[in-house]
């Protein structure tokens, strides 16, 4: 599972800043709102986009592994994104996600997988599909808070909206300005406890979007997984190719 935790997560390697634009100012919540007018004011944020390409440089680490990356990431709103990992400039995997299909290849073991979203749920604890994940490369929630029973509160100078249903808890944290979210925590009760908790220290304003400036991820299941993520710059709406083809001779890998 090391061998891929790289490739996997420089996906969440995403959204930067063209040039190094101040970092945007954020205010503390001082008025009760309720969870609509939160919920509203978060979606409110303009992330209409057809295309992103963005570099970005993240440090991985878990209880055997410590690693730096950099990657650029193409995402083309809704269908597909690509990210390839670099190591000291050098590509050494690519990974490809779909609606459908989460799929990559590494140069170090000839390997290559090719799958369903399984297998990314269980290594960051939560269930996820595309659109959670294109979510969390642009600041927003992972679930649709529209459809979620929430309830609302000032906690530490941030609005929290908070549900739980089934045995699953559901945190999100905004800033008063914006309504940006700064962190989203989801835990899984059970025999094998879940959880990903997920930090916006920072936001940077793009034209007339705001982005992350930073992310912060914790994944914890039997082990702890964190990513710390910087980014370096990111462009709307170019026109780039997706080129990805396993190069041949790599041998598939079975993730159970």
């Amino acid at each position: 599972m090391r061998k891929i935790a790289a490739v996997v997560f420089a996906v969440a390697m995403l959204v930067s800043c063209k040039s190094k634009q101040a970092v945007l100012g954020e205010q503390g919540a001082e008025e009760d709102r309720t969870a609509k007018e939160i919920v509203k004011g978060h979606y409110a944020n303009n992330k209409d986009f057809k295309t992103l390409y963005i570099k970005a440089d993240a440090r991985y680490t878990d209880k055997n592994l410590a690693q730096k990356v950099s990657a650029d990431i193409r995402i083309k709103k809704d269908e597909k994104i690509l990210v390839s990992i670099k190591f000291l400039g050098i590509t050494m995997a690519k990974a490809l996600i779909t609606p459908d299909r989460v799929s990559y290849y590494e140069k170090l073991g000839n390997t290559y997988f090719d799958g369903d979203y399984a297998m990314l749920s269980r290594w960051l604890g939560t269930e996820l599909d595309y659109k959670k994940v294109q979510n969390l490369f642009t600041g927003q929630a992972l679930y649709n808070l529209e459809k979620e029973q929430l309830t609302a509160k000032i906690e530490n100078g941030l609005y929290r909206l908070f549900s739980k249903s089934g045995g699953i808890s559901k945190e999100f944290m905004f800033e008063g300005a914006n309504y940006l979210l700064k962190k989203e925590s989801i835990y899984q009760e059970g025999k094998e406890p879940r959880s990903l908790d997920i930090q916006y220290p920072a936001h940077r304003e793009f034209g007339s979007r705001i982005m992350p400036a930073s992310i912060k991820i914790e994944a914890v299941q039997n082990d702890k997984v964190n990513i710390n993520i910087d980014y370096n710059s990111v462009t709307f709406d170019e026109d780039f190719s997706f080129p990805y083809d396993v190069p041949e001779g790599f041998e598939q890998v079975f993730i159970n």
